[in-house]
């Protein structure tokens, strides 16, 4: 108890604290909300009991998959989804969160999930799409859903196989031509 009094008084006397002034706050809320505009998916996930290793670790995989992922005030986070379809969220940010936002549907879903895996005490909470709360289950759901990549592939690659054949099937026949040709000459 006395070394966490310290910590706070060491850091209060200074020209910086702990907590954000009003300026800070409303520019954090514009971050926020600017992320919350383009999003199609928000995890909250709780990280308590996390060291600053695996937090780092989480946030370089969450860098590579482009998911926005902060520790945030709940307060904060509120009133950058009020009036959002991601309002519904509000009811479920109670403690320590972490948010993870992203424009892919399933990149920050993927990545929380994964993590949560391995680590016993990040404990995913809620998540939402558009107009659309999501429980620990529906995460877990989206997470194994294939990537917006896989799915563009799959679909080339399925509007490219009727073209192929129709090349092959149109090849086919001059082929069969020189064949016959070929075998009457000999």
């Amino acid at each position: 108890m006395v070394q966490h009094f310290l910590l706070y008084f060491t850091l209060t006397e200074g020209e910086k604290t702990l907590s954000l002034n009003l300026t800070e706050k409303k520019a954090k809320v514009a971050e926020v909300s600017e992320q919350i505009a383009s999003a199609q998916v928000v995890v909250l996930a709780e990280y308590r009991g996390l060291t600053v290793v695996e937090i780092t670790s989480l946030r370089a995989e969450a860098r590579k998959s482009g998911v926005y992922l902060r520790v945030l005030k709940n307060t904060l986070v509120r009133r950058a989804v009020a009036d959002t379809p991601f309002s519904g969220l509000a009811s479920d940010m109670v403690g320590p969160l972490m948010f993870g936002i992203s424009a892919d549907p399933v990149a920050a879903a993927k990545v929380m999930n994964s993590f949560a895996k391995d680590n016993d005490k990040f404990v995913i909470k809620a998540g939402a799409m558009p107009d659309a709360v999501l429980d620990t289950a529906g995460v877990k759901a989206l997470a194994s859903m294939p990537s917006r990549e896989d799915l563009l592939s799959k679909l080339l690659g399925t509007m490219q196989a009727p073209a192929a054949k129709f090349v092959q099937t149109l090849n086919e026949v001059p082929t069969k031509f020189v064949r016959g040709l070929a075998a009457v000459l000999r």
